[in-house]
């Protein structure tokens, strides 16, 4: 099994996005995937916008609530995604795997949806050439 995490600083825009497509990617091509997500900082709840965008497209997360990433959730990650956070805050010391730090180009909130979308979708294409491999 490969375990991702995807992490930002409030836990309640991006990383829930890149969360919410990783786990419609994982279930489309019937991926043993396992899926974390947090902040460092994490925010009261998940912005409106970040809601409405992804309803948009399909994918509810009205039921979700910003979290803490800790060391426990990537200590036995493949890969973690950062997106506006240090991966030093929350990474254990010994931790071996693969860091990504996505900058979006979008400052929209629909515009970083589709952004993190395409990302997402070519991790998993790397995920899953690593693993055929």
């Amino acid at each position: 099994m490969t375990k991702i995490a995807f992490a930002c600083v409030g836990n309640a825009g991006r990383s829930q996005m890149a969360t919410a497509f990783a786990e419609r990617e994982r279930d489309r091509r019937g991926l043993n995937t396992d899926i974390v997500t947090g902040g460092t900082d994490p925010a009261e709840r998940i912005h409106d916008d970040v809601i409405e965008a992804l309803h948009a497209e399909g994918v509810d997360i009205s039921d979700r609530s910003p979290r803490r990433i800790t060391e426990e959730d990537v200590a036995d990650a493949e890969y973690i995604v950062t997106m506006g956070c240090s991966v030093d805050q929350f990474r254990p010391d010994e931790w071996e795997g693969e860091h990504h730090a996505w900058s979006l180009e979008a400052s929209e909130t629909r515009e970083q949806r589709d952004e993190i979308e395409q990302r997402v979708i070519t991790l998993f294409d790397e995920v899953e050439d690593r693993n055929a491999a």
